[in-house]
């Protein structure tokens, strides 16, 4: 097995794409011609967007739709940095909302939590220590 990508139910798509480019950085490398499905450009791992209508289509059991939740869902996407203070404010500018300000861990990190306006939780940090 290898882990070949994460697929994010959203309300939108493309406005989940633009967010991630706008906030951070990211490319889009595809979006397909319905706006049902696209990916970013992040590496080897593929980071992935398919509109809720998707996963209705794929399985008929529903889901959570993290954007309707209060709180955020139980998992995250976590975005490598060097400056994690200037990331997370960017992304505050461009929409996100803080879920906690970047911090110092104790193993060496530092790391910061958002939540975006399609409900996915995203932690920026840096990289861990050698």
């Amino acid at each position: 097995m290898q882990f070949a990508y994460t697929i994010i139910y959203v309300p939108d798509v493309a406005a989940s794409l633009r967010f991630f480019e706008a906030a951070f950085g990211l490319t889009t490398r595809f979006l397909d011609d319905s706006g049902m499905y696209g990916e970013l450009d992040t590496g080897a791992t593929t980071l992935a967007f398919a509109a809720h209508e998707m996963g209705d289509f794929n399985y008929r059991t529903g889901h959570v739709a993290a954007h309707s939740s209060p709180k955020p869902l139980g998992f995250e996407i976590a975005l490598i940095t060097a400056d994690v203070a200037a990331a997370h404010a960017h992304a505050l500018h461009t929409g996100a909302a803080e879920l906690a300000a970047p911090a110092q861990k104790p193993w060496g990190q530092t790391v910061s939590y958002l939540r975006c306006p399609d409900g996915i939780m995203v932690e920026l940090c840096t990289a861990m220590p050698a």
